[in-house]
């Protein structure tokens, strides 16, 4: 039965790719056979290749390249000419349709070798990720079957054991950052107040323009419940009462409690966190900062040079007392776009801790203000800018970001309108883990682990 994905390369220029490949392939449930002997400098029987290829292989894949010819020369190596030719030979044997796939490296012509124009080929020049994905569509369209798990060969087993190497996960106590973001102190309770219709609550919305507050429907959520409900007029003054005033407890609802009736335990949460939303947005609009409409509807929040003049900030580690202040730039230079901008988008959570989830996006602008609305210029420029960013980059950018937005006095208070505010913790929460994993730093390392980007859906609206 064929069902082997068959991997020919040139060793060892092409090993870093090829072993990636396979152990993408096989995460994605194939059946891969690469060359493992020759890659750790042994040696291969033709035998053996020609079975896997004859009888087993339902692809036989090419790694083109400039490596596949010899040194200055447009001569294909002996091996990869042999496999080459022997697959040929089955494909037109069997009358295997797309039998054949070339994966297009670099910049090499396209006819190294006779008929090589005529056949599949995919390009993975530009990004190794999007040739896979170009790849896995033409493996489903062929219905080329999965492997049974006993079956599989464990090529990334065998790549994550035997090859990576340079930046293994070894024994050591380090400090791990999250993208958690706890409050620190905040108000007891909130209020909903329902009104009898949403006109009302509208109205009396309006009247309290400059307090912290959320419309949904015909009611308003709000720390504070002294709200302003009196309409003058000509003929006097007139006032708008909600007609049910609730009450919650912070400290009960993430306890948890059970009511069938308004507002519920769910009701509860999700009025929480959009007034906990609300205060973040009136803080980042109070620093004057400006926010990008992400795809999934959510706000990412950046600095540009009204907010930031020096693009640049000083933060310190926290319990790393010898180590010396760092400065990290939040706007820079990109290509020829414009300006990148780091950003940051938040969900509100209440478990396991009150306060935000925070996720890192790079944004693009043309004069350093306001973002580019073309939604496929910054999804391109931030593959481009962000696919060698790697843990320690975003890290030390979230750092900065966060000491960039305290206020004179270190702290950063959200408004709550009342004489309560919510108080967050001056930076992100951190663990020690006694494991701890290096960064690469060649790039064409970093490349290995390139992947489509995708914004996480968010349930949350968006704030205006």
């Amino acid at each position: 039965m064929r069902d082997t994905i068959f991997i020919s390369h040139a060793t060892p220029e092409d090993n870093e790719f090829t072993i990636w490949l396979a152990s993408r392939l096989e995460l994605l449930g194939y059946k891969v056979w690469i060359d493992k002997k020759e890659l750790l400098g042994g040696e291969t029987f033709w035998e053996t290749i020609e079975s896997a290829i004859k009888i087993n292989a339902t692809k036989f894949l090419l790694v083109y390249s400039k490596h596949i010819c010899y040194p200055n020369s447009t001569e294909i190596k002996a091996g990869i000419q042999k496999e080459i030719d022997f697959a040929r030979s089955v494909m037109a044997d069997d009358n295997l349709n797309d039998f054949f796939i070339i994966l297009h490296m670099d910049d090499t012509g396209y006819d190294l070798f006779p008929g090589s124009r005529d056949l599949n080929q995919i390009a993975f020049s530009e990004n190794w990720a999007e040739g896979l994905t170009v790849l896995q569509k033409k493996l489903i369209r062929d219905n080329v079957v999965k492997a049974n798990f006993h079956d599989m060969d464990e090529a990334a087993t065998w790549y994550l054991n035997n090859y990576i190497v340079k930046n293994p996960i070894v024994e050591k106590k380090e400090l791990y950052y999250t993208n958690w973001w706890s409050v620190k102190s905040l108000p007891t309770s909130f209020f909903i107040l329902r009104f009898t219709n949403e006109k009302q609550a509208s109205t009396v919305a309006s009247l309290n323009d400059g307090c912290l507050l959320v419309q949904d429907s015909n009611c308003i959520t709000t720390f504070n419940k002294d709200l302003k409900v009196d309409i003058k007029d000509n003929f006097g003054t007139t006032q708008i009462k909600p007609v049910d005033i609730f009450e919650i407890k912070i400290g009960d609802l993430i306890l948890g409690y059970e009511k069938e009736s308004f507002p519920s335990h769910r009701d509860a949460e999700n009025h929480l966190k959009k007034l906990f939303k609300r205060s973040l947005h009136s803080y980042f609009k109070s620093k004057k900062m400006f926010w990008y409409d992400m795809s999934n509807k959510n706000l990412a929040y950046y600095h540009t040079y009204s907010s930031l003049p020096t693009s640049k900030v000083k933060f310190d580690f926290p319990y790393r007392a010898d180590v010396k202040s760092k400065t990290k730039n939040l706007i820079g230079k990109h290509l020829d776009v414009g300006k990148w901008h780091f950003a940051v988008s938040a969900k509100t959570a209440l478990a396991p801790f009150v306060g935000f989830h925070l996720k890192s996006h790079i944004i693009f602008s043309k004069s350093g203000y306001q973002a580019i609305e073309n939604k496929d210029i910054q999804h391109s420029h931030r593959r481009k800018k962000g696919k060698l960013m790697f843990n320690e980059e975003w890290r030390d950018l979230l750092l900065a970001f966060m000491k960039s937005i305290e206020n004179s006095d270190g702290n950063i208070i959200l408004s709550t309108s009342t004489e309560t505010d919510i108080i967050m913790k001056p930076s992100v929460e951190t663990f020690w883990s006694d494991f701890g994993y290096i960064d690469p730093k060649d790039w064409k390392r970093q490349e290995l682990f390139v992947q489509p980007d995708r914004d996480d859906m968010d349930e949350e609206p968006e704030l205006e």
